[in-house]
C-alpha cells in the first residue's frame, strides 16, 4: 500500500481484422496507457463518424433529450460495438428524425411568414387607396395575374419560401406575395412561367377580400400541419429515443477505436503499439487477448528499466495506486498537489489519516459530524449526483465519523452541552470510578482551575501531531532520494538524514528542558554535527566523488550558501512544527463559537413562546453557518498542513499519474 503498483511496458502487435476486438476489450477494461510516442493522423474515417456522432447527438436534442454539461461520459453498449447493420439503422433514424425537424422548420418559417403578410395585407385593406399603388408597401411586394394553372405547382417549387403563391379561381388567376427584396427572383420566375398581369380597375379599393381569406386558410392548414408534426415527434420520442442513446454511445466508442488506431504504427495487414499496464494484471490480460484473438497476437514486455526512453530520461513511468476504499477516497489531495514518482513512497494512506484526525480535532461536534456523514452517504448512494461531487463521499463520511467521535470525548452535539452530560458520566464512572461530565475540555471554563493546564496538553498534542508528520515526510524523503540514487540529497540536505538529526535532538532538548532538565555539554555535539552536514555537505560529496574543483563556485559563495542553508533548516523547522498550534487554534475557535450559540439559544428559550422559537430559529441558522462556513476553513487548513509541512518535504519532483484507455472517459486508474 506504500508504494505504487509495479508497471510494465508492452508491445503489441496483431492483425487488423483483429484491432476492433482488442481495443474494445482493453477501453472497457482500462488497463493500459498507451505510448506518448505515438503520433495522430486524421483520416476521412474519423471524419465520417464525426459527423454521425453529430447528425445524433442533434436528433436527440431534438426529441428533448437533456445533456448535462458535467457529465458528458455515455452509457457503454452491454454488447459491446454497434455491428455494421446497427450504424445502417442509426443513419436510417437519423434521416426520419431530420425530415420531419426539416419539415416542422419548413413550416414554421412559412407560418410565420403567412402571418406576417396577414397582418400587413389587414392594415392596408380597409384603405381607400388603388391596388396598385400596394406597390410602395414596407413589407409586401404584390402581383395579380394569370397563368396556365398546371404551372402553379412548378411555380411554387421554383420561389420555396421566398414567394407565397395563393391561387384566386380555378381559371388560373393567382396573387403572388413576397418581400421587397425577394421582388426580383418573383418577377423573373413569374416571366418564366407566362405570367400575364390583369390591370385592377383604379376604381377597386384595397387588399382583395379574396387574397386575405386565402392567406387565412393557408395560416389554418400550416398550423394544422404543425399540431400533426407534434404529434409524429412525441411519437419518435417514445419509440426511438433510447435507439438513439445506444446508437450514440456505439458509435462514441468506435470513434474512440478509430482515434487510437490512427496513433498505431501500421501495416498492410498489421497494426504495431505499445504502453504501459500494472505488472500484477499483465498475465490475466495477455490470456484474454490470445483467447480473443485465438493466439493471433505477439506481446512483448519489459520491465521500466529496460525502456530506453526510460533510461534516457525523456520518459516517466506512470504512476498507478492500488488502495482500499476509504485511502482511494484521498487519492484527490495527493494527485491535487503532484504524483509521486514511480517506486518511491505513496503517501495517500498517510494522509488519509492524518487528514481525518485533524478535520476530527477542528470540527469536533458529534451532530454537526453525523451531518457530513450524512452528505457523504447520499453523495456516495445519489444516481443525480454527478461524478465530481460522489468522489469527495469517502473524505466527508471519514471526517463525518472523526467529528462524531470528537463531539463525543467534547460533550457537543448540535453545539448543546447538556444533551451528552449523563451518558458521559455513566461511562467514566463505570471506566475510572470518577463521573466526568465530559472526556475532553476544550474551552477554558471559570471555575476549573485544571483546564487551562488541559488546554496546554491539548495544544502539545496537536504538536505532536505536527512533530509526527514533519518526521514521516523527511522519512519519505531519505528513502525516495535513496530509491532515485540520490544519495547527497538523502544524507546530506535539510530534508535528508542530517536535517532529521538535527530536527529530533533538537525537540529531545526541549522536552527534557520543559521537564526539569538543563542544556549539557553533549547537546553541543548533538546539535552541530548533523548541522556540519548540512554546511559542508556538498564539499563533502565532491570530495567524496572525486569531482573538482570542490568548491565549484568558490569559498566565498560556498560559505554563503551553506550558511543559508543552515538559517533555512533551523528556520523551517521551528515553523513547521508551530504550525500544527493551528489545529489547537480552530478547535478552540470552533468550541467557542459552539458556546455561544448554545448559551445565546439557552438565554432565549427562558423568555417564553417567542423566545423558544427565536431559540430553535439561532440554533438552526448557527449550526448551518457553523457546518459550512467552518467545515470549509478547517477543510483548507487541513489540506494547507499537508502540502505546506508535509508534501513539501519529499515532493521535490513529481511523476506521471497512470491514465489509461477507457471508453467515454479516461479515468485515473486507482485499483
Amino acid at each position: 500500500m506504500l508504494r505504487p503498483r509495479k508497471m510494465k511496458y508492452l508491445e503489441l502487435t496483431l492483425f487488423k481484422n483483429d484491432m476492433d476486438t482488442v481495443l474494445e476489450y482493453l477501453g472497457k477494461k482500462g488497463v493500459i496507457q498507451f505510448s506518448e510516442s505515438e503520433s495522430f493522423y486524421e483520416n476521412q474515417e474519423i471524419e465520417n463518424i464525426k459527423n454521425i456522432i453529430q447528425r445524433l447527438c442533434e436528433a436527440q436534442e431534438y426529441l428533448g433529450f437533456k445533456r448535462d454539461p458535467n457529465n458528458e461520459t455515455y452509457e457503454k453498449p452491454q454488447n459491446g460495438i454497434s455491428e455494421n447493420e446497427d450504424k445502417k439503422h442509426a443513419k436510417a433514424l437519423c434521416s426520419i428524425i431530420e425530415e420531419v425537424k426539416e419539415r416542422e422548420s419548413k413550416t414554421i418559417l412559412e407560418k410565420q411568414r403567412i402571418k406576417e403578410t396577414i397582418n400587413e395585407a389587414k392594415a392596408f385593406s380597409k384603405m381607400n387607396v388603388p391596388f396598385s399603388d400596394f406597390e410602395y408597401l414596407s413589407f409586401l411586394t404584390l402581383r395579380l395575374g394569370r397563368i396556365d394553372p398546371k404551372d402553379i405547382p412548378l411555380l411554387r417549387e421554383n420561389l420555396g419560401d421566398r414567394a407565397i403563391i395563393l391561387q384566386l379561381e380555378p381559371g388560373g388567376r393567382i396573387l403572388a406575395a413576397c418581400s421587397k427584396k425577394g421582388r426580383f427572383a418573383l418577377d423573373s420566375q413569374l416571366k418564366k412561367a407566362s405570367f400575364e398581369p390583369v390591370e385592377v380597375p383604379k376604381e377597386c379599393r384595397g387588399v382583395p377580400a379574396e387574397m386575405l381569406k386565402s392567406l387565412n386558410e393557408q395560416f389554418i392548414l400550416l398550423d394544422a400541419e404543425l399540431i400533426k408534426i407534434n404529434l409524429e415527434k412525441e411519437q419518435l420520442q417514445k419509440e426511438y429515443l433510447p435507439k438513439l442513446n445506444q446508437f450514440l454511445s456505439g458509435w462514441q466508442i468506435a470513434l474512440e477505436i478509430e482515434e487510437i488506431k490512427a496513433r498505431f504504427t501500421t501495416t498492410e495487414n498489421l497494426y504495431h503499439f505499445s504502453g504501459w499496464m500494472p505488472a500484477d494484471i499483465v498475465p490475466a490480460v495477455v490470456h484474454d487477448l490470445s483467447r480473443l484473438t485465438c493466439e493471433r497476437v505477439a506481446i512483448h514486455t519489459y520491465l521500466p528499466n529496460e525502456v530506453p526512453s526510460i533510461k534516457s530520461g525523456k520518459e516517466k513511468v506512470p504512476v498507478a495506486m492500488k488502495h482500499n476504499a476509504f485511502v482511494k477516497g484521498f487519492e484527490g489531495v495527493v494527485f491535487s498537489y503532484g504524483a509521486p514518482l514511480y517506486g518511491t513512497i505513496d503517501p495517500t494512506a498517510i494522509v488519509a489519516f492524518f487528514f481525518t484526525l485533524m478535520f476530527g480535532i477542528m470540527f469536533g461536534d458529534a451532530g454537526q459530524g453525523f451531518v457530513l456523514l450524512l452528505l457523504g452517504v447520499f453523495a456516495a448512494k445519489s444516481k443525480s449526483m454527478s461524478k465530481r461531487f460522489s468522489r469527495f463521499s469517502v473524505p466527508l463520511i471519514s471526517v463525518g465519523i472523526a467529528s462524531m467521535i470528537m463531539g463525543l470525548l467534547a460533550g457537543s452535539v448540535f453545539t448543546n452541552e447538556r444533551l451528552l452530560v449523563v451518558p458521559t458520566r455513566a461511562v467514566t464512572e463505570a471506566i475510572t470510578g470518577q463521573p466526568m461530565d465530559r472526556i475532553l475540555h476544550i474551552l477554558p471554563m471559570a471555575g476549573e482551575g485544571g483546564s487551562i493546564t488541559k488546554l496546554f496538553y491539548f495544544f502539545g498534542f496537536t504538536v505532536s501531531i505536527g512533530i509526527i508528520i514533519n518526521s514521516l515526510g523527511l522519512i519519505i524523503n531519505i528513502f525516495n532520494r535513496c530509491v532515485l540514487k540520490k544519495y547527497k540529497d538523502a544524507f546530506f540536505s535539510k530534508t535528508g538524514l542530517a536535517g532529521l538529526l538535527v530536527f529530533w535532538y533538537a525537540l529531545f532538548m526541549a522536552v527534557r528542558i520543559l521537564l526539569g532538565g538543563k542544556p549539557e555539554i553533549y547537546d553541543f555535539a548533538g546539535i552541530c554535527i548533523p548541522i556540519f552536514f548540512i554546511f559542508f555537505g556538498d564539499l563533502i560529496w565532491r570530495v567524496l566523488c572525486k569531482k573538482k574543483p570542490v568548491m565549484e563556485n568558490g569559498i566565498l559563495a560556498f560559505a554563503m550558501e551553506g550558511f543559508v542553508e543552515v538559517l533555512d533548516t533551523v528556520s523551517t523547522y521551528f515553523s513547521n512544527t508551530v504550525s500544527f498550534l493551528r489545529v489547537g487554534a480552530f478547535a478552540l475557535a470552533h468550541a467557542v463559537f459552539s458556546f455561544i450559540v448554545f448559551h445565546f439559544t439557552d438565554e432565549l428559550a427562558m423568555s417564553g413562546a417567542a423566545g423558544t422559537f427565536s431559540a430553535v430559529l439561532v440554533m438552526i441558522i448557527g449550526n448551518v453557518i457553523i457546518i459550512i462556513l467552518e467545515g470549509l476553513i478547517v477543510a483548507i487548513q487541513v489540506v494547507r498542513l499537508q502540502y505546506y509541512e508535509f508534501f513539501n518535504k519529499f515532493f521535490i519532483e513529481t511523476g506521471v499519474e497512470f491514465s489509461p484507455f477507457r471508453f467515454g472517459c479516461r479515468e485515473k486508474a486507482g485499483g
